[in-house]
């Protein structure tokens, strides 16, 4: 049955993904009513209508998307193997794309990126900035950056960057006027500057330690963003307190426009990884990859 089946499985992905029939021909190398019939003698022999068309659009039906979610992985790895081993030796080519939050991308990936690329000139990389906790493999991206704590336990993770802490900061007028908080807890007092959790919807309950000790303190605040320099310009501009990773604030302290309080409870914890499914198979670009963003601390 895989023989039989196994061109018009890779056909539909395809039209599955391009969503028409005149695009996936066109990118697949064949007419479009040979792809029609090829989508039509599938569904006879699976007894089963895997796509909804009309006379604009195609997309898959419920049980079509359940077999494209099963077996598109499959198909990838596939095609992945095969470009690996028809890849030159001597040649680094080819396109990776990489999800990651704000700060990871410019705290720790970009510093990375920059250099391999000018060392692998036939290398493209598609950088895709989201906040949000991205499932890279119905988002095709061939790895994703988050902290270490957050990568799911059937990925493998590859460390590339060093330890790092959040601070409490405001401006030097603020806490004038306000006061200095002297314990977390102090902060539910104060005017916060809070952060949307893209993924669940809920603000951001800020995290601290000390001796061992983990609290989280809900904060409130005039102003809430999804993004980390909307909230150190409102804490610039005097607005609240906020909490940001050092290395975002750190010139602003040294400055003297910001002033760093609460710093016993903000221990540091581990960085950020690069994390990718469970797969034999890479790329010489994206192996080569791995290996330029690992972390040598």
């Amino acid at each position: 049955m895989l023989r039989e089946n196994f061109s018009d499985l890779v056909y539909l992905v395809m039209v599955a993904r391009e969503r028409s029939f005149t695009r996936a021909a066109a990118k697949l190398g064949v007419s479009q009513s040979a792809l029609s019939h090829a989508m039509r003698g599938l569904e006879e022999r699976l007894k089963t209508r895997l796509l909804t068309r009309t006379t604009r659009s195609v997309a898959p039906t419920e049980a079509g998307e359940q077999l494209i979610q099963n077996i598109a992985p499959l198909i990838s790895d596939i095609e992945k193997a095969l470009v690996a081993l028809t890849e030159h030796q001597t040649r680094t080519s080819g396109n990776i794309r990489i999800t990651a939050g704000e700060h990871a991308l410019h705290s720790t990936l970009w510093p990375l990126i920059k250099p391999y690329l000018q060392q692998y000139p036939d290398v493209n990389i598609e950088l895709s900035v989201d906040n949000t906790l991205t499932d890279i493999v119905s988002g095709r991206f061939d790895a994703g950056v988050r902290l270490g704590e957050q990568v799911e336990k059937d990925m493998v993770a590859v460390r590339i960057g060093p330890d790092w802490r959040m601070l409490v900061v405001a401006t030097p007028d603020y806490f004038k006027h306000h006061g200095i908080p002297e314990t977390p807890y102090e902060l539910q007092h104060h005017n916060c500057i809070n952060m949307r959790l893209p993924t669940l919807g809920g603000l951001y309950n800020w995290e601290f330690t000390k001796d061992k000790k983990e609290i989280r303190v809900k904060v409130e605040g005039q102003l809430i963003f999804n993004n980390l320099s909307s909230r150190i310009e409102a804490a610039l501009s005097g607005m609240g307190i906020l909490y940001a990773p050092e290395d975002s604030v750190r010139k602003y302290i040294d400055e003297g426009l910001l002033q760093c309080v609460l710093i016993d409870w903000c221990e540091p914890f581990s960085g950020y990884y690069l994390y990718y499914p469970s797969r034999k198979q890479h790329t010489a670009a994206f192996s080569k990859l791995i290996e330029a963003l690992r972390y040598q601390g």
